[in-house]
C-alpha cells in the first residue's frame, strides 16, 4: 500500500525562520534612511515570492527610476550583520517535526522563495540543512509562487507524487502555489491572517509546527 504521506515540503521565511518581521524592520530602518514611504504596506504584499517578481512590485508602487537593487543590497547587509551566523531565530517545533518525520521515514524539502544560496547558507548556520533531502530556492524555478513550479520541482526532487505531498506555509502565494499545485497546503500563519480565500484553499489552518506535525501523523 502507497504511503498517504510520501512527503513534507518547507517554506522558509516564516514557517522554518521567525525571518518575516525581522525583514521588515530592516526594510524600515532603510525606508527610514531613504524616505520611502508604505514599506511595511509594500513587504506584506511581496510575502512569498521571489526577488524578481518583488523588485517588479516595487517598482510599480514607487516608479521605474526606483534603486529597488541598492536598497536591497543595504537591507541584506543589514538583515545580516544582525542576524547571519546562526543568530536567525528557528520557529518553535521545527526541530521537532524534522525529528519525527525523519523518525517515519519520510523525506523533507524546502521550497523557498529565497535564491537558494541563502536558503542553504540560512539552514546551516541553524544547523538544520543536512535534515532536508532537497532544498530549493526561488531561482531555480522559473516562475514565483504564486505558481506551483518550486512546490512541483521539490516534489520531483524528492520522488513524491504531488497529491501525496503536505506543504507547510504562512504566506498567501504560498498558500495559492501549494494548491494549485494539486497538493495538501497547511497554512501555519505568521505575519498574514488567514482570510476567506485561505479558508477555502489551505487544507488546514494551525497555530503551530507541533499542531502541523500531529495532523501530519494523523494521515499516516
Amino acid at each position: 500500500m502507497e504511503k498517504q504521506v510520501q512527503a513534507v515540503l518547507f517554506d522558509m521565511d516564516g514557517v522554518i525562520f521567525d525571518s518575516e518581521r525581522l525583514v521588515i524592520e530592516c526594510w524600515q530602518a532603510i525606508a527610514e534612511k531613504h524616505n520611502i514611504p508604505d514599506i511595511v504596506e509594500i513587504c506584506m504584499r511581496v510575502q512569498g515570492i521571489n526577488r524578481v517578481e518583488t523588485g517588479k512590485k516595487f517598482l510599480e508602487k514607487y516608479g521605474n527610476d526606483f534603486p529597488y537593487e541598492t536598497y536591497k543590497k543595504e537591507v541584506t547587509a543589514l538583515f545580516r550583520q544582525l542576524y547571519g551566523e546562526g543568530r536567525l531565530p528557528v520557529k518553535p517545533g521545527v526541530r521537532e517535526i524534522q525529528a519525527a518525520l525523519k523518525q517515519e521515514g519520510i523525506p523533507m524539502a524546502v521550497a523557498s522563495s529565497t535564491r537558494s544560496d541563502i536558503v542553504r547558507m540560512e539552514l546551516e548556520e541553524a544547523g538544520i540543512l543536512q535534515h532536508f533531502d532537497a532544498v530549493l530556492g526561488g531561482d531555480m524555478v522559473e516562475r514565483s509562487k504564486p505558481e506551483p513550479d518550486i512546490f512541483l520541482a521539490a516534489a520531483k526532487a524528492v520522488g513524491a507524487e504531488p497529491a501525496r505531498c503536505y506543504v507547510l506555509e504562512d504566506s498567501y502565494n504560498g498558500i495559492r502555489a501549494a494548491y494549485r499545485a494539486g497538493m495538501h497546503p497547511i497554512m501555519v500563519p505568521d505575519m498574514q491572517a488567514p482570510t476567506a480565500e485561505m479558508h477555502e484553499l489551505a487544507e488546514v489552518i494551525l497555530t503551530d509546527l507541533f499542531k502541523a506535525w500531529e495532523y501530519i501523523a494523523g494521515k499516516l
